[in-house]
């Protein structure tokens, strides 16, 4: 039955296929729904939950919005804009239980990485829902202010390791984090793409502004010229030695210049430092942090993280990097859920860096969760369309853009947009390679298949067609 509401994917690897339509399964197994007073009124669960967390909510928000509408993912968001406070505060952590705040003594205001914007975003590009845009841009801007009370006189923001959302991954001294900074960078920037959408100038220029002001910080204090990477500085405004996965929030916010990108992707590359067999660890192989059992999040490779370098690799036209890393993670994935016994796995928060299994951590209760879908559907579902197969959908602009590294067997079948059902499946057949493609309203389409340098943007009409790769 799930299988019959959501899309249908194609892929030459079927275990890739499954593992797809196994998550969808899951998410129907753990979707709950509730009379909306101290929970959302629908929301994606996880064994043993006792909180509705802000980033869990945002990572299960990101792979929802390919439900065909089936599992809604606003509520989720909307459940955090509900318990904004008059000042502004929207905190991580509120208890299942009675909706309360839950906040702790090492992130006492319930800071949480701010990811709104970006979501929201997303959200507009698949569902393509301007009057939601207009509704929340009030409750964001409200959301930002709040957080210039962690802006110093330096212009960085100061907040603590905990509301990083980096785990047990040693950050001593740290007092201005670099992957805080960068999403607070990220944020403006998306709330200023919201401003353009909207066709509001005023608001489009508040957060360019703040962007540009910020982007510039980051690059002028927290960049070193030497190691040629980001890093966290002291209470003295000094660069901490020590390289974390964190920094690469700075490629999803487009702060560094290609070239300091260049650098810091050559490090995802190596296998000395973040380019392990399962791509990437929470600290390098150099880090005497690093551990081959994970360490938690040290040398635990996490979906969320892969997640979050793969998006920030596309900024930088990384595409065919980007989705070699996305499979070499997902078939680290399906070897822990079918190791070579006869016995089924499950799903984990994080993985080992060089071989199949979990990452452990004695020091970190309850790690890693089991079949903890947040962070997991990011990868099974969301990059397995966008960045595996290479779907680009944009419901307003009515574009769908494939981007392929060569002619390849795969696609997409009755994914929803809005009132639009479309089908896009590449073949082989008689006739040679032939893209089959369905639709009941008319969009525009965009074939690239880079290993031949072709491209091609076609309007599709209501109805079937096909065209031949041959003839593009």
């Amino acid at each position: 039955m799930t299988k019959n509401k959501v899309p249908s994917i194609h892929f030459y690897d079927q275990d890739f296929v499954d593992m797809y339509d196994r998550t969808w399964v899951w998410v129907n197994e753990l979707w709950k729904t509730t009379d909306g007073t101290t929970a959302p009124s629908c929301y994606l669960s996880y064994p043993g939950q006792t909180l509705t967390n802000q980033l869990e909510s945002c990572m299960s928000a990101l792979f929802l919005v390919y439900s065909n509408q089936n599992y809604f993912p606003f509520p989720m968001i909307d459940f955090f804009y509900d318990k904004q406070e008059e000042n502004g505060a929207i905190r991580a952590n509120y208890s299942l239980e009675d909706g309360k705040t839950v906040s702790t003594a090492d992130n006492p205001e319930g800071l949480s990485p701010i990811l709104f914007a970006y979501v929201e975003y997303c959200f507009y590009h698949k569902i393509g829902d301007k009057k939601r845009l207009k509704r929340i841009v009030p409750i964001l801007q409200k959301y930002t202010d709040w957080m210039e009370q962690f802006k110093c006189s330096n212009g960085l923001y100061s907040v603590p390791s905990a509301a990083c959302g980096s785990g047990n991954i040693p950050r001593d001294g740290m007092v201005y984090p670099i992957d805080f900074n960068a999403q607070i960078a990220m944020n403006a920037l998306y709330m200023s793409e919201i401003g353009d959408i909207l066709n509001d100038k005023e608001l489009s220029f508040r957060y360019k502004r703040m962007y540009f002001a910020l982007n510039t910080r980051i690059n002028s204090k927290m960049w070193d010229p030497e190691t040629k990477f980001f890093y966290d500085l002291d209470k003295d405004e000094k660069r901490l030695s020590n390289r974390f996965i964190g920094a690469y929030w700075t490629l999803l916010g487009k702060i560094p210049n290609d070239e300091k990108a260049s650098f810091m992707i050559d490090m995802l590359h190596n296998p000395k430092e973040f380019g392990t067999d399962n791509p990437f660890p929470g600290v390098p192989v150099s880090s005497p942090y690093y551990s081959a059992k994970g360490n938690g999040y040290c040398g635990g490779v996490l979906p969320f993280n892969t997640f979050m370098v793969v998006k920030g690799l596309m900024n930088y036209h990384e595409f065919v990097f980007a989705r070699e890393c996305s499979i070499r993670h997902m078939y680290f994935v399906l070897d822990t859920f079918h190791p070579d016994t006869d016995k089924i796995d499950d799903v984990w928060e994080a993985y080992l860096p060089d071989t199949e299994g979990k990452s452990v951590c004695e020091d970190l209760e309850g790690f890693p969760r089991r079949r903890y879908l947040p962070s997991v559907g990011l990868l099974t579902i969301s990059i397995m369309i966008e960045n595996i197969i290479g779907l680009d959908i944009s419901l307003p602009r009515k574009t769908v853009d494939w981007t392929m590294p060569s002619r390849e067997a795969m696609g997409i079948e009755t994914l929803s947009l809005k009132k639009n059902n479309i089908t896009i499946l590449s073949n082989k057949n008689a006739r040679g390679w032939e893209i089959r493609l369905e639709s009941e309203k008319l969009y525009y389409f965009t074939i690239l298949i880079l290993d031949e340098d072709k491209r091609k943007t076609l309007p599709i009409p209501s109805g079937k067609c096909s065209m031949l790769v041959d003839k593009l």
